[in-house]
């Protein structure tokens, strides 16, 4: 996760990770509510679907996605640019 980017999006990054970067700053959590924003978008849930798993405080951050499975895979694979 990158805070203080020119503007917030969700891209492909290693075969492990996607590559957030954020408009927000990393300052009293703003970035992480902005990450789960992001996220929620991109992969068209709810808030509320976003569970932030670990990193509160790192760059490397794990976030839970809820929501119908073959719908989120395509979801992370246009990311990529593939089909799942």
């Amino acid at each position: 996760m990158t805070p203080r980017s020119s503007r917030s999006e969700l891209a492909a990054g290693t075969e492990e990770h996607f590559a957030a970067k954020l408009h927000a700053p990393p300052v009293d959590g703003a970035a992480n509510a902005a990450l789960i924003e992001l996220a929620a978008k991109t992969f068209g849930v709810s808030k509320r679907a976003i569970t932030l798993i670990s990193g509160e405080t790192s760059r490397l951050k794990r976030l839970r996605v809820e929501g119908d499975v073959v719908t989120l895979a395509k979801c992370a694979a246009s990311l990529y640019g593939r089909e799942p």
